[in-house]
């Protein structure tokens, strides 16, 4: 029975990986799942798969649940707080974690089950993408694997050579090439991006995400730090990845080798099924998706992106060939730039030009401790946030 910990599990990632483990009881376990205040959700779930405890970040919320667990008679123990997330990523009582928590808030915990050597399910692409180096040296010291949940990144997993290393270059492979479904305004013309709504930028046409991500995909930021993570994952130089648009989501990545010939993973777009394939790797698993039907899908097209009306593809690639603390200081920068923009204090072409504003200040810095990470990460939050206030000063 393998012991699995769902760090995130209230998430569009959780509860698919909740769905996928549900299919297989004779072989799963769900050991412990957290979430951050949602706690009449995470009650329910631990009503339904009674893990051994429960993580929520926010104490209030946690008080919540531990009323309503004990008065349901579960005898879930509920836990609190960064430290909490850490022990349980870390600890004995699991064997594998989805480390499915939203930005760099999971870098800790992801590093626990690191260097514990777990299997570590990586949805978090923000671990990668903040603390890269730190995280691959961790799962070597450790002796994880580290498996990628984001289709893209698993399907690349899925077409490379067997036993590659995390973030070394595989033999043979010449560069590997990152899918964009284009998001819900790869159609909009440059000018109407300016107007667009949170609503209308979190209606993916593709995939049912959260809001953060469904923003990113809107602007081409998911398909940015999905650049930076493939050369972490892959031990690749960002010339040697590439990002075409395929409005269709059925291929998900491909793969092309020093002869000519490439590999491409294709399927519905279902993170069950990214899911199912970590969870069961090396073997398969079912995941409770249908069958591609190709005659149904009948066509599949490909483009480059545009990066003039989506520039934040463009800044991804500089802050990947920078390396260091950039993409450390992009990715805060861009999570303050969402959530004001999903707020109503930032229009949606302005989510990139705050990130640029905010490189351009950044001193890059060698990425090779936790500390310099985080301080990169916090002095990004900090810049972002004063710019906020000083465009908010400016329209007053």
């Amino acid at each position: 029975m393998i012991r699995v910990a769902v760090l995130g599990s209230t998430g569009s990632i959780g509860k698919s990986t909740l769905d996928v483990l549900g299919r297989h009881p004779e072989r799963f376990e769900v050991a412990a799942l957290a979430a951050s205040t949602s706690h009449r959700q995470l009650f329910e779930q631990c009503r339904t798969y009674r893990p051994r405890v429960a993580v929520l970040q926010d104490p209030a919320a946690a008080q919540e649940l531990t009323r309503a667990l004990r008065a349901a008679g579960v005898p879930t123990e509920v836990a609190c707080g960064s430290d909490a997330l850490v022990d349980v990523a870390g600890g004995p009582g699991v064997d594998a974690v989805m480390a499915a928590i939203v930005g760099a808030a999971g870098l800790p915990s992801t590093l626990a089950a690191a260097r514990a050597g777990k299997r570590v399910l990586l949805a978090n692409k923000e671990s990668l993408v903040v603390g890269g180096a730190l995280l691959v040296d961790a799962a070597r010291e450790g002796g994880a694997a580290l498996i990628p949940i984001d289709s893209e990144h698993n399907a690349i997993f899925q077409c490379m050579p067997h036993g590659i290393e995390t973030g070394r270059p595989a033999r043979g492979v010449h560069r590997v090439i990152l899918t964009a479904s284009g998001g819900p305004f790869l159609r909009t013309p440059r000018a109407q991006l300016t107007l667009v709504t949170p609503e209308q930028a979190c209606a993916h046409p593709r995939w049912n995400m959260g809001r953060k991500i469904s923003v990113d995909s809107a602007t081409l930021m998911n398909k940015g730090l999905e650049l930076i993570e493939a050369c972490v994952l892959f031990g690749m130089e960002p010339r040697h990845v590439d990002v075409v648009v395929h409005p269709q989501s059925i291929v998900h990545s491909m793969v092309e080798y020093v002869d000519g010939s490439i590999l491409a993973q294709l399927g519905n777009p279902d993170m069950r099924t990214p899911i199912a394939h970590a969870l069961g790797w090396p073997e398969r698993i079912r995941s409770g998706v249908e069958s591609l039907d190709l005659v149904a899908a009948a066509r599949l097209d490909f483009e480059a992106p545009d990066i003039e009306r989506f520039p934040a593809l463009r800044l991804a690639r500089e802050a990947a060939e920078s390396g260091g603390t950039a993409a450390a200081a992009l990715n805060a920068a861009n999570e303050i730039a969402v959530a004001a923009f999903l707020a109503g204090r930032l229009g949606f072409t302005g989510i990139p030009e705050l990130i640029e504003r905010v490189l351009e200040r950044h001193v890059n810095a060698a990425a090779t401790t936790l500390e310099a990470v985080l301080g990169a990460d916090h002095w990004a939050r900090d810049t972002a946030g004063s710019l906020l206030a000083g465009l908010a000063r400016a329209e007053a």
